[in-house]
């Protein structure tokens, strides 16, 4: 008796244990989630101000390059429509979204540079910062999913991006500045998609629509 008591207690506390790393691990999902989805808010109203500050004729220029044609981040291998991106799983998700955050680490600096000179969004380097805090969360959340287990993701073992892209581009001031900021729009919003499904992923949801 006094043995199956003990044996009920034991599994009474893995049982807490477990829902508590859960909860844990939800709380961490939905952080990360929020803070994707701010950044591509702010990436979305810094590229509208910019187009707002042009000429017509500066609109007209920059009408010619869009949709882009190249950004620093595909050289990362990443899904490639809403199909492929259901199918994926939540590590590789996560580990794609981590890459993608770590590209910009350089490049918002120039960012929070080039918006400032032109725009109010507070802090400079709050863009930097902000995908420093992003960036550390989806480590800990991959870290839980290995949950001890060696990361094999190919794409760890590979160089990031070049991290002076939007400078060595050749462009001038308008469309580099233009590319940058769109660049940075396109990838927030990969990013929040990629979060979004993980964490759909970690519900065993079978239908995470996008």
């Amino acid at each position: 008796m006094a043995r199956a008591l003990v044996l009920l207690s034991v599994v009474l506390v893995s049982l807490l244990v477990n829902q508590g790393r859960a909860s844990d691990n939800q709380r961490l999902f939905n952080n990360a989630v929020i803070r994707v989805q701010h950044l591509h808010q702010l990436a979305a109203k810094m590229i509208n101000d910019f187009e707002d500050s042009l000429l017509p004729e500066e609109r007209r220029q920059l009408s010619k390059i869009f949709p882009l044609s190249f950004c620093n981040s595909d050289y990362i291998e990443a899904p490639t429509g809403k199909d492929e991106t259901q199918k994926s799983s939540m590590l590789k998700l996560l580990h794609i979204s981590s890459r993608l955050i770590e590209s910009w680490e350089f490049p918002s600096q120039t960012l929070s540079g080039t918006v400032s000179n032109s725009l109010t969004i507070g802090n400079p380097n709050q863009i930097t910062e902000k995908l420093a805090d992003l960036k550390m969360g989806i480590s800990v959340l991959i870290k839980g999913c290995l949950d001890g287990q060696p990361n094999m993701d190919d794409n760890d073992s590979l160089p990031l991006p070049f991290e002076d892209f939007y400078l060595t581009t050749g462009e001038s001031n308008l469309r580099e500045n233009f590319r940058l900021l769109a660049c940075f729009k396109k990838d927030m919003h990969k990013v929040e998609t990629y979060l979004r499904v993980a964490n759909c992923r970690r519900s065993l949801d079978s239908n995470c629509t996008l």
